[in-house]
């Protein structure tokens, strides 16, 4: 966990968020001219009043959330994106400058290279030339990466666990991280032998140099990444959630025991399932707590996939679904953090129950849920984002566009509390319609 100075840790929830508000509407940022200030600022106090229920904001604020996108309107294949950091990022800044939403678009995600990837061996994912074409994005390879019986050296040491078990499963470069000893023999002299002599296995060894030039290869794409991010920074675009957290129960369905895996687990070993979600909350909040500060921007990124009303029943998404993820929500609300909810998938189903936060604290990004219900619902309690479906970026007309979010604004928008977006984020599309809706936000979104 970064270093928390005692001044930080006597303040109260509120008190932290305001800091961290404040941080984010006055950053350490050379502007490129007093007007990009001014449009960064505008822009970030739309969103906290958005964001915060108490004020209307100036107009309704509107992200563009992408996906390969700025790449391919440049003319570069995923493929190119992820292996030509130069022109990717030149990419990504030219779109923000092109488009002008009212946050960052960020090329974090589709911009990873390629050949980092290939050296730590991932078995599950593919990426454009690698597994699938190059013109296509990534694919997530599902597996049973751990045993239904390793529950409780799970819930036991998690982090020793994802080491020893786990990542030498699904990661080719930590094999040898298998032979790793228990840090723990280091807490007497006389067992401190085991330990030492792991890290000078032969595997271990092959291991770490993997591990050595994958790591070079992904500074030097950080570097450039960091460059790109404060250029579009400086040209007036704030950014909103830099963290990512996933629920407990999606580290253990996605990421551990696979879909099938955990849905036997419900009924056949349900008490363990509400355990390691429990032992979870921890693991996730601290893994965004070691990388902020307390100067670190607000928004945290927690993408929701396996609670989606078609993957299980009301009664189980209120028993192994949303008490882990609500501590976890909760925890991070207390640090002045604001949870980004992308709701995955449908939650029709679960309005009456994500609605159970504090007023003000979270925003609900909808990804296929009927937006006027979770307005209704969920609107009373925080932020509602979305509602412009991807295929209306390839499939419409520019003019349907403009009428399908002039319609969102005067339903989901009245009274503010409403960020217009896309449901997900495109590969391709058609540049027309995402500039006909950034203008539906600009023109008719005003309060």
């Amino acid at each position: 966990m970064a270093e928390i100075d005692s001044s930080w840790a006597a303040m109260t929830p509120e008190e932290k968020r305001a800091h961290r508000f404040d941080c984010w509407l006055n950053p350490d940022i050379d502007f490129v001219s007093s007007e990009a200030k001014e449009q960064y600022e505008a822009r970030v106090t739309r969103f906290i009043d958005a964001i915060c229920l108490e004020k209307t904001p100036d107009r309704v604020p509107v992200l563009t959330t992408m996906g390969f996108f700025p790449g391919w309107h440049a003319g570069l294949s995923p493929y190119e994106c992820m292996t030509d950091m130069k022109r990717a990022s030149e990419a990504w800044f030219q779109y923000n400058l092109e488009f002008q939403p009212d946050a960052a678009v960020s090329a974090a995600l589709y911009t990873i290279p390629a050949k980092s990837l290939e050296i730590l061996d991932l078995k599950h994912y593919s990426w454009p030339g690698h597994g699938v074409s190059k013109d296509f994005g990534y694919q997530y390879h599902e597996g049973e990466f751990m045993c239904a019986h390793e529950y409780d050296e799970l819930i036991a040491d998690p982090t020793f666990f994802m080491f020893r078990r786990v990542l030498p499963r699904f990661i080719g470069a930590y094999e040898g991280i298998a032979k790793l000893a228990t840090p723990h023999d280091l807490r007497a002299l006389v067992l401190c032998p085991p330990h030492v002599v792991s890290w000078n296995l032969p595997a271990m060894r092959e291991s770490l140099e993997r591990l050595m030039e994958a790591g070079r290869i992904m500074q030097e794409w950080l570097d450039a990444l960091v460059d790109v991010s404060i250029r579009i920074n400086a040209h007036g675009f704030p950014d909103t959630a830099p963290f990512v957290a996933e629920a407990p129960f999606d580290v253990v369905g996605d990421n551990l025991r696979g879909t099938k895996g955990i849905m036997l687990d419900l009924y056949q070993r349900p008490e363990k399932v509400l355990e390691a979600c429990d032992r979870l909350v921890d693991v996730v909040f601290y893994s965004v707590m070691e990388k902020a500060t307390p100067n670190s921007i607000p928004g945290v990124f927690m993408p929701l996939h396996k609670g989606l009303d078609s993957f299980m029943s009301p009664q189980h998404f209120e028993t192994f679904y949303w008490p882990s993820l609500r501590k976890l929500i909760l925890r991070f609300i207390d640090e002045g953090f604001v949870p980004w909810l992308f709701t995955e998938g449908r939650y029709n189903t679960r309005l009456d129950v994500i609605n159970d936060l504090p007023r003000g604290k979270v925003v609900y990004w909808m990804n296929t849920t009927d937006i006027v219900r979770a307005k209704e619902k969920l609107g009373p309690v925080g932020c509602i984002q979305g509602g412009v479906p991807v295929s209306m970026m390839s499939g419409c007309e520019p003019e349907e566009v403009t009428k399908h979010c002039r319609e969102l604004i005067e339903k989901i928008g009245a009274g503010g509390g409403y960020i217009l977006d896309l449901g997900a984020g495109p590969e391709t599309g058609r540049a027309e319609n995402i500039h006909a809706m950034v203008r539906a936000a600009k023109e008719y979104g005003v309060y």
